[in-house]
């Protein structure tokens, strides 16, 4: 009998570091949310990943930042539990945005980095580097950007990636399963994250909505799967709810002729059929919901501590 073994990797990163990427590229399929604007990752997502007789469960956490809003607070708060009892965690690093600097969103997310590197170091826990977006740098500076980190943190290991394109990412995976506990594995071996079908369908669309809404809307925009029936010829319908926090919003997410939201709709129908392997007949609704970031419903399902 094979012995079973099976490793919590948390995943830490500065927003847009390219956490979401990475954890997708680990599983080999899309369990979480990855678009252009940051903070996309709300609550803490889990993917899980099968090397062969190791099972690694990926937590892609929010990102690190200085938080300045309640949600912004929560999800920060929500990125820093997920190291507890955790067996590795990786910190994934912008590459690019270290060896350029000239831009502040650059500069924003080297200092939310090293407000990572610096709480793991107060708290003595030792990480894996992981430098994200290195197709994209030259060599020389990638050198220079990686000895600097290594001599401020608390690392382990260093890998180089581009998770977008899968370079580098087999390497890591080896390693962390290498160094997995030996323990029954905590999810059935076909199963790639621990989310219900419904939360998977609202994550897939409020990623659409994202990326179609990302220079007209801030973030408060939420998806809830309202219904999901089951159909004898085997599709499902799935009715959704697209919440936005004011009425010039709710224009903004339909569009003109509601081609705004029929966009939307579309990509994420596609994703929903490729993801579940089934017809996916999906209607979207707008509604207004004000104050939406500080219901404390929210914040409940999406696993936020509200008094953070």
């Amino acid at each position: 009998m094979i012995e079973q073994r099976c490793a919590i990797v948390a995943v830490l990163g500065a927003p847009n570091a390219g956490k979401s990427t990475l954890v997708n590229a680990l599983v080999g399929a899309k369990v979480a949310a990855v678009t252009q604007k940051v903070q996309t990752t709300r609550a803490l997502v889990r993917g899980i990943a099968m090397c062969d007789s190791v099972q690694l469960v990926l937590i892609d956490t929010p990102g690190v930042f200085a938080p300045k809003r309640r949600l912004d607070r929560a999800m920060v708060a929500a990125a820093w539990s997920a190291i507890e009892g955790v067996d590795a965690i990786v910190h994934v690093v912008d590459a690019a945005a270290h060896a350029n600097r000239s831009d502040a969103a650059a500069r924003h997310s080297v200092e939310d980095s090293q407000r990572i590197t610096q709480m793991l170091d107060q708290r003595e826990i030792a990480s894996i580097l992981v430098l994200n977006k290195v197709d994209v740098v030259t060599r020389p500076l990638l050198l220079e950007v990686t000895r600097k980190l290594v001599e401020e943190g608390r690392y382990t290991d260093v890998f180089m990636i581009s998770a977008r394109r899968g370079e580098g990412v087999d390497d890591l995976k080896r390693t962390l399963a290498e160094r997995a506990p030996v323990g029954p594995w905590l999810y059935p071996e076909d199963q790639i994250m621990d989310a219900p079908a419904r939360e998977l369908a609202a994550e897939i669309t409020r990623e659409k909505a994202f990326l179609r809404l990302h220079d007209e809307l801030p973030y408060e925009l939420a998806v809830e799967t309202e219904a999901w029936e089951e159909r004898k010829d085997g599709s499902v319908k799935i009715d959704q709810i697209v919440f936005v926090a004011r009425e010039s919003q709710r224009k903004i997410a339909i569009g003109a002729g509601g081609q705004t939201i029929k966009t939307i709709g579309e990509l994420a129908r596609k994703e929903m059929e490729t993801a579940f392997a089934r017809r996916v007949h999906l209607f979207l609704h707008v509604k207004v919901r004000e104050n939406l970031t500080e219901e404390r419903a929210l914040y409940q399902r999406l696993g936020l501590d509200w008094n953070a």
